[in-house]
């Protein structure tokens, strides 16, 4: 069975940055399950995988639009202090949900000052080339049920 639309696929990875930094890795973990075409993962890898088998390998590079996008300075955005609770015990890294003209985005804390906080809706690594090192350990079929919810339901991936 090779990796295609609407398999199961479970992998091993190392992502990396441009300076071979481990950003993210499966090692001493569970391995990464997902729905392949449900845009699960990021598209350069999600494409860099398909038609692979269980045991292949690959490296991976995955440019920013690729990946977690082209950073977009129109994502970060000064709000006015007092749009917090003011017992709310905000921080810089702190990330939350907001409502934006796009729907509910995550947004980050980047700076808090007493007037105002600015967040950043760009992921943190969008204008990042990614770097996986990824390992193919099972495909199978998708049931109905994670077809019609656009994820997979459990780790467990036989071949």
């Amino acid at each position: 069975m090779t990796i295609s639309h609407h398999k199961v696929v479970t992998i091993d990875y190392t992502l990396k940055n441009s300076q071979a930094e481990v950003l993210d890795s499966s090692e001493g973990q569970e391995p990464l399950s997902y729905l392949h075409g449900a845009e699960n993962i990021v598209p350069g890898l999600e494409r860099e995988l398909e038609g692979k088998m269980v045991g292949d390998s690959l490296t991976a590079e995955v440019k920013p639009k690729d990946g977690y996008g082209v950073r977009n300075e129109e994502l970060v955005a000064a709000i006015p202090r007092d749009m917090f609770e003011s017992d709310m015990d905000i921080e810089v890294g702190m990330s939350f949900q907001a409502e934006t003209d796009q729907g509910i985005q995550t947004v980050n804390i980047i700076a808090i000052s007493d007037e105002e906080v600015t967040v950043d809706g760009n992921h943190p690594l969008a204008d990042h080339t990614l770097f996986f090192d990824v390992t193919v350990r099972a495909i199978r079929e998708a049931t109905a049920e994670e077809l019609e919810h656009g994820h997979v339901h459990t780790g467990d991936c036989e071949h």
